[in-house]
């Protein structure tokens, strides 16, 4: 079925099973009778994933992406973490993108040692890259859909088919695409992450991660999450299986939006660079195309001028009047950020420069407002700084 009618339909219960209701009830309890001959992981229990307010929206976010199995975590760093200490022991060795959301790399720089994992940043476009760094002990090949905040897209079907022929497990972050622009399991990715407190919710009110896969790969990843106590909490589930009723719908008018204006702030005599697939001047919109049904609400941009860095890009956020200034993204209203501030401020300066995060980079999560409207509003920011 089309993903507009999975997103509504895709894992509901028949009225009759709810007592009538066309919506999934919310279980809240936590506890609950024990099934004769029932194993530890078999118990119904919410640090455990198991109560049907769990269950129904694991069911609903599997079907979104066409997995087996999904889980979900109390948010999307526990996503991250939690599935790459189910799949990595001691000894050995990821790969990962040079270009990371902050918090991912942090992590990894932080804790990877204390894990006995090795770790080698490689190059999202560059498949030679991926090769020589590839070892007998590589089990593991993290990567971004598209990533933040210099929307950068990379080379997701030769990852895939580099991969399976290597016997590596592929991990995805697919928050910034969400199933309705790209579907990773389809594509031969083996375990889909999303940070659920973005687009999948969509409302700004849910923290939130998933984990979307095989049964048995989920199964390790849900062991793991129990023994970690990283589990989702029933309301803010429910919210989240709410909001997914509507993220198709949402997602085309973020993708509509986020086209349009990038276009728009390309042609502008104040903005130097917009970063955005959809743009013939992306460095990867030419595979992008191929790859992606659409390409999202996040673009970033840089203003022109010789002194276009951190003073100028906080005048201009200052001037939007629809825009809030928040590190979040992926909801209803739009929202700017400087990532030098925010998502990225615990990398070294260093490093942010190597991957081109200067403090004049401004990053922008496109709404769903009329489209007339955010384009004035930008203008008048724009011209205000001329």
């Amino acid at each position: 079925m089309d993903i507009r009618t999975v997103a509504v339909h895709g894992g509901e219960r028949p009225p009759g099973e709810n007592n009538g209701s066309v919506v999934f009830p919310l279980y809240h309890g936590t506890i609950y009778e024990v099934p004769e001959g029932a194993g530890y992981h078999d118990i119904v229990y919410p640090r455990l994933s198991s109560t049907p307010s769990q269950v129904y929206l694991h069911d609903k976010l599997a079907a979104l992406e066409g997995g087996e199995a999904a889980v979900a975590t109390a948010s999307g760093m526990a996503a991250i973490t939690t599935s790459l200490m189910a799949l990595l022991k001691p000894g050995d060795h990821l790969l990962a993108l040079n270009a990371l959301y902050g918090g991912t790399y942090d992590f990894l720089r932080e804790h990877a040692d204390d894990f006995g994992w090795e770790c080698t940043y490689v190059s999202p476009t560059e498949p030679a890259e991926w090769e020589q760094a590839c070892r007998d002990t590589t089990r593991v090949f993290f990567v971004e859909t598209i990533t933040n905040p210099l929307v950068r897209v990379p080379r997701l079907a030769e990852v895939a088919a580099f991969c399976q022929e290597r016997g590596i497990r592929s991990v995805i972050d697919n928050t910034f695409a969400t199933p309705v622009n790209f579907r990773p399991l389809e594509a031969g990715f083996d375990l889909v992450c999303h940070s659920a407190t973005k687009y999948l919710n969509g409302h700004s009110d849910v923290v939130a991660g998933a984990v979307v896969g095989s049964d048995e790969l989920v199964g390790r990843v849900r062991k793991q999450l129990n023994h970690l106590g990283g589990s989702l909490d029933a309301y803010a589930g429910a919210l989240l299986a709410r909001g997914l009723k509507t993220l198709a719908l949402r997602v085309a008018a973020h993708n509509a939006n986020a086209s349009a204006l990038a276009t728009f702030l390309a042609g502008h005599r104040g903005v130097a660079e917009v970063n955005y697939p959809a743009l013939p001047s992306h460095p990867d919109h030419d595979h992008a195309v191929k790859l992606l049904s659409g390409f999202g609400g996040m673009l970033s941009l840089r203003l022109s001028g010789e002194e276009a860095g951190d003073a100028r890009a906080r005048q201009l956020i200052g001037r939007l009047r629809l825009a809030a200034n928040t590190p979040s993204l992926g909801g209803v209203e739009t929202l700017v950020t400087q990532p030098a501030r925010s998502s990225h401020a615990g990398l070294p300066p260093e490093d942010r420069a190597v991957l081109g995060i200067t403090e004049g980079l401004v990053r922008v999560s496109v709404g769903v407002e009329a489209l007339e409207d955010l384009v004035a509003d930008w203008a008048q920011a724009l011209d205000r700084l001329l």
